[in-house]
């Protein structure tokens, strides 16, 4: 186990520790609500682990690394730019599939960019939500300060990237 994890199941059972010495019967309440909640998102992350296992099989790596991967540059950061923009879904689908690109050779630059568009600029989410209940103008408004960062966030990656970690 990696030390998130340990972390995590530390703080977990600290939490139960506390709660179940104040009310046992909050703390039985909790591990209800705990249990519905795994057998909720369950089938969700079982199905995104699957496609991005399968995205690893479909997609050669050769694609991916010529598009997306090193010395891809621009072209780079704007395919992940597109595709962060139009892929539906939430953090469950997307981390998994979007480990399963770095596993292929995506550079960090179309990485960035696109989990910055796919947290700004998501089309699902701004017909769903945004337009819905904060109307055209703020939509509007608030994609046109944001549409820069994607990029920018890509392109400083790469420039960080560089210089710290190789």
């Amino acid at each position: 186990m990696d030390t998130s994890t340990l972390v995590m199941i530390a703080i977990s059972l600290i939490f139960l520790a506390v709660v179940y010495w104040k009310t046992p019967e909050s703390a039985a309440k909790g591990l209800q609500a705990s249990t519905a909640l795994v057998l909720e998102i369950m089938p969700r992350m079982i199905a995104a682990f699957i496609i991005a296992g399968l995205i690893q099989v479909i997609i050669p790596e050769e694609l991916i690394a010529r598009w997306m991967g090193e010395g891809s540059g621009f072209k780079g950061i704007f395919i992940g730019i597109a595709f962060g923009t139009v892929t539906p879904g939430g953090p469950m689908t997307h981390f998994p599939i979007i480990a399963s690109f770095y596993k292929m050779g995506m550079a960090i630059g179309p990485l960035v960019a696109y989990l910055t568009a796919w947290a700004l600029l998501g089309v699902q989410r701004v017909i769903m939500w945004e337009l819905p209940f904060l109307g055209p103008r703020i939509v509007f408004i608030r994609i046109l300060a944001s549409i820069f960062f994607p990029f920018l966030a890509g392109w400083f990656s790469e420039l960080l990237w560089k210089k710290l970690v190789l």
